[in-house]
């Protein structure tokens, strides 16, 4: 089962808190009550967020954080790949030499379709459309047509 991990999901929500408050410059310990996450948490997931350039962070007794962009320009799969690295649906769908099977398996390309179909999926979904909730829009659910390669 693909999962991704708590960690990239308190990403997502402390990322649609701070998208919610807009351009405001939110401390931790703010973003923290408004997701009803810990501050530790909120503190650790903001890191690696600031780092891929999802969020700003400014110093001083009025300091904070802040999405660097507008949220309509921050996709899921940026979020993803900031909290665990490339997305990678087997060890050989991204990197080659992984495998010692490699050379004789077929399914490498297959494998490599399905994860660029993930990705691409995950690459249409934006942080504003999250604020939403799902169900609130019934008929924009999206369907993925994948067809893998003959062997």
């Amino acid at each position: 089962m693909l999962r991704v991990t708590k960690l990239t999901d308190y990403a997502t929500v402390v990322l649609t808190v701070m998208a919610a408050a807009g351009d405001a410059v939110l401390s931790a310990t703010e973003v923290a009550e408004r997701s009803g996450l810990e501050p530790p948490t909120v503190s650790k997931v903001l890191k690696p967020l600031s780092q891929a350039g999802l969020v700003e962070g400014f110093r001083g007794a009025h300091g904070g954080y802040r999405l660097a962009r507008p949220a309509a320009s921050i996709r899921l799969i940026q979020i993803i790949e900031a909290m665990e690295g490339p997305l990678a649906v087997t060890e050989c769908s991204v990197h080659a030499g992984q495998c010692g099977r490699e050379s004789s398996c077929g399914m490498r390309s297959n494998w490599r379709r399905i994860n660029d179909v993930i990705v691409q999926a995950l690459e249409g979904v934006t942080l504003q459309e999250l604020l939403s909730p799902a169900d609130a829009k019934p008929d924009t659910a999206r369907r993925i047509d994948l067809r893998l390669a003959e062997a």
